[in-house]
């Protein structure tokens, strides 16, 4: 298990050092307090098409297949993602590679060219992968969620955005949010991997150390006034319903969120659970079918989701749902608590064996909470949940007034679908 050092340059930019002595590979990630959440409605959408044009090119590498064949040539594994309330970019590659690793990150972040006529292209591009979610209901079903429980609010905006304001996005809209969002103070760094630290230190002064210029702005609160149960039926002609029901959850960082966890996992973690049981292998209902928990800075969620038989939609839910209210009636066994424990540690304990997870996990844990989880607190948590723990937290949330559901498929009968909505 790694030690971490956390270090804060002058310039406010927050640096997490986790060796990993016996590795050969490091990851170098930067993760940016910036996402959809943050977006004004006429900008929604820019924090991923940033993502996009940040391999785009930049001063020193001018177009994008001379950052592409300079990773390539690392044997690098290298990608990006935008969420709702954070953005990274991450590179992977042999220890001896990480001086140009740090090199392409600062490069990409702050000097990125933002070409008018490489924006124009990118525009294209982005809306083609909007078009590409839309048409896959097995990713779209959980925008169409999270849009049900945050209607017209940021965090129930697509993180892809909206296409007529990807039309209209322009480099000076993308030039103002770099200069307020990737401030450094508004950024982590997270290093994992096999390193010296005295090379890494001389890395930072060389690459990182650009001027704290502005503090970034937060986001708005969420706010959440629901009475009862909440859905939307997006008409789709499809061979499969995609469905997501569930209800509203907990923060990130909540103290319930090891209880919250065991408890997705008694539910929907692993073909023993009890959602995999009693709807694909007793009755053969759904393809697929989970239990998740989202979570956000301010809220989050605990829902099931399913590809399920068009004809037998309404069982399955109804099943679905019945599980759901089973687990918050009657105290889960001591069989069944211990195998969800060991299948999340057993999880984590292999994840971790990867460089990036634990450069991830740390960076995340820094952004989001101004602290660091080890391995060994997230396992000692996860013992600590007692069955006692799983029913409070359930009965909790398992209620009317927090319950939605989202569903994709040919379907136009609004009212069936509210008469089986109650727990």
């Amino acid at each position: 298990m790694a030690e971490f050092e956390k270090i804060v340059l002058k310039n406010g930019l927050r640096v997490i050092l986790a060796p990993l002595v016996s590795f050969k590979s490091v990851t170098a990630i930067v993760l940016c307090a910036a996402g959809s959440r943050y977006e004004l409605r006429q900008t929604n959408g820019i924090s991923h098409f940033l993502e996009h044009m940040f391999f785009k090119g930049t001063n020193k590498r001018p177009t994008a297949s001379h950052i592409s064949h300079e990773l390539d040539g690392l044997g690098a594994d290298y990608n990006a993602y935008t969420g709702k309330e954070s953005t990274a970019y991450h590179i992977k590659a042999a220890s001896h590679h990480l001086p140009m690793m740090l090199d392409m990150l600062s490069d990409m972040l702050w000097n990125s060219k933002l070409d008018s006529a490489e924006i124009e292209k990118e525009r294209g591009v982005i809306i083609e992968e909007i078009n590409l979610y839309e048409d896959t209901p097995i990713r779209r079903v959980a925008e169409v969620y999270e849009q049900v429980l945050w209607n017209g609010q940021p965090l129930g905006w697509d993180v892809g955005g909206e296409k007529q304001v990807i039309r209209t996005l322009k480099r000076e809209n993308f030039a103002s949010y770099v200069d307020e969002r990737y401030d450094p103070s508004n950024l982590v760094l997270s290093i994992a991997g096999h390193f010296s630290r005295r090379e890494v230190l001389a890395l930072l002064k060389k690459y990182f150390s650009r001027k704290h210029q502005a503090q970034a702005s937060s986001f708005a609160p969420v706010v959440e006034k629901q009475r009862k149960p909440a859905f939307s039926i997006v008409y789709k002609k499809t061979d499969q319903a995609h469905l997501i029901v569930g209800f509203r959850g907990l923060p990130s960082a909540h103290p319930d969120r090891y209880n919250l966890s065991v408890l997705a996992t008694i539910l929907g973690g692993g073909m023993s659970s009890r959602l995999f049981l009693n709807v694909r292998e007793k009755r053969g209902l759904a393809y697929y079918v989970s239990a998740r928990v989202s979570g956000y800075h301010d809220t989050g969620t605990l829902a099931a989701a399913a590809g399920v038989d068009l004809k037998r939609i309404d069982e399955a839910i109804a099943v679905i749902l019945a599980e759901f209210a089973k687990i918050a009636k009657t105290k889960v066994s001591a069989r069944e608590l211990k195998k969800a424990k060991e299948y999340i540690k057993g999880g984590a304990a292999l994840s971790w064996e990867d460089s990036r997870t634990v450069a991830f996990a740390y960076g995340a844990d820094e952004l989001f909470e101004g602290r660091i989880r080890t391995q060994e607190e997230v396992m000692r948590e996860i013992d600590n949940v007692k069955a006692g723990d799983v029913l409070r937290v359930a009965q909790f949330l398992v209620t009317n007034s927090k319950l939605n559901l989202a569903v994709i498929g040919p379907f136009k009968d609004q009212e069936r679908f509210e008469k089986i909505l109650k727990v």
